[in-house]
Parts: structure tokens; sequence; C-alpha cells
């Protein structure tokens, strides 16, 4: 399983990957507004970025970017995606999962324009994603989770689905909206390509109250015994 970084700030970027070797990045316009920079300043300064890293290619390094949601019409959707995906060729677009969505998507893939069919929320909504065959297919859990919904069988519903018509691996599902360490883990079992998290909840995935309580014993230990 690949693990992507939910951010647009370029600090955590920098840190996610010189840490936890994140595999790539998905943004929406919430974290353009955090990142405190302008739409094209901020997804200009992540491209730059790439080029630094020698990560050029959606295939090495892929950057989730959404177009304007205000967009609800299929060709001002795919035009928005053209003029943002001659940026790098690392960006991916986000399309919602609209009738409109599907369709731009399903356009843009046809012209090479690869795509993150993104705010899905069932596994009705998934199929079309897959079918159309766009990069990555993004079904959320953690809205769903806080409204009370368990979503382990609902991934493990889109991970069945794309495995009995040929699509896993094809369309890459990308768990997104995950706000627990035990979220990544389920979508891990469940056979998710992909999940996407912000930089806290990696953070919090690498702890354990064992691990410092091993640490401090063998603190203990080691000062108490004599090294010379």
């Amino acid at each position: 399983m690949k693990y992507f970084l939910d951010s647009a700030k370029l600090d955590e970027i920098k840190l996610a990957y010189n840490t936890f070797g994140i595999d790539g990045v998905t943004t929406n316009p919430r974290h353009i507004m955090l990142s405190g920079k302008p739409f094209l300043t901020a997804i200009t300064d992540i491209a730059n970025w790439i080029k630094e890293e020698g990560l050029e290619g959606y295939e090495k390094f892929p950057v989730s970017v959404e177009i304007n949601p205000h967009l609800d019409d299929t060709e001002e959707m795919i035009a928005a995606a053209k003029k943002v995906s001659a940026i790098s060729e690392n960006f991916v677009i986000k399309i919602p999962c609209t009738e409109a969505g599907v369709a731009a998507a399903r356009r843009l893939e046809k012209e090479g324009i690869r795509t993150n069919v993104t705010l899905v929320f069932s596994p009705a909504q998934a199929i079309w994603p897959a079918k159309n065959g766009s990069l990555f297919v993004s079904p959320f859990l953690g809205w769903k989770e806080a409204n009370g919904e368990d979503c382990k069988q609902y991934i493990k519903d889109i991970v069945d689905i794309y495995k009995n018509y040929g699509f896993y691996g094809k369309t890459q599902i990308i768990c997104a909206a995950i706000r627990t360490p035990k979220q990544i883990v389920d979508c891990a079992v469940a056979g998710a390509d992909i999940v996407t998290t912000g930089l806290a909840v990696y953070q919090d995935a690498i702890k354990h109250a064992y691990t410092r309580q091993g640490i401090e014993t063998f603190i203990n230990a080691w000062d108490n015994t004599v090294t010379e």
C-alpha cells in the first residue's frame, strides 16, 4: 500500500517525504487555503520542489490538484483541468463524483490527462471512475465514520468489485479523509492501494505507549551500566 500526504503545505510535504517516504500528495481547496498561499502559487511551489527532488512524472510522485469546485459543467471542468495539468506532469486532476464530473474525467483520460475522481461515498459511485479508466478513485472514510458508519465493509466492497471486474490496480483506490491510525490499518487489511491523510495522523501511527516505556526501561539500564 502506498502512502500519500493530504496537504498543500510545502514544509509538511518535505517533512513527510524525508521522514516517512510518502509516495504522493493530495490537495483540495481547503488545504490550499490553509497553506496561506494563492492557488497557483501553492501548486507551483509543489511542482518546483518535485523538480528539485528529481521526481518528475505522475508515475513517480503524483500530486492530486482539485479544480474550481464551483464548476458543474463538463466542458468547463475539462477546460480548467487542462490549464492546471499543464503546470506539471505530476498533477492528477481531482474531479467530483457527479454526472458532469464523471463525464469530464472520462474525456480527460482519453486525452491523456490523468484524473482522481473524488468525494466518493458509496461502492456504487466507485464503479464509474474505474469503468472509465481514471487513475485514482477517492472513497472518503472520516466523514462517514464521524456520522456513525463503520467503513471497513465499504472499502472491502469497493476492493472486491474492482477485483471481480479487472479494475483492481488499474484504477487505484485512495482511501481519503483518514482521521486515525486504525482507519489506515482497516484500509490496508481491505486491500486498498493507497491511503492519504494529514501529517499528524502519520505521526500518531508511529507512536505506541509500550515503545516509549521500552525506551525508558533501556535508558534506565544504560544509565546504570558501566560503559567503559
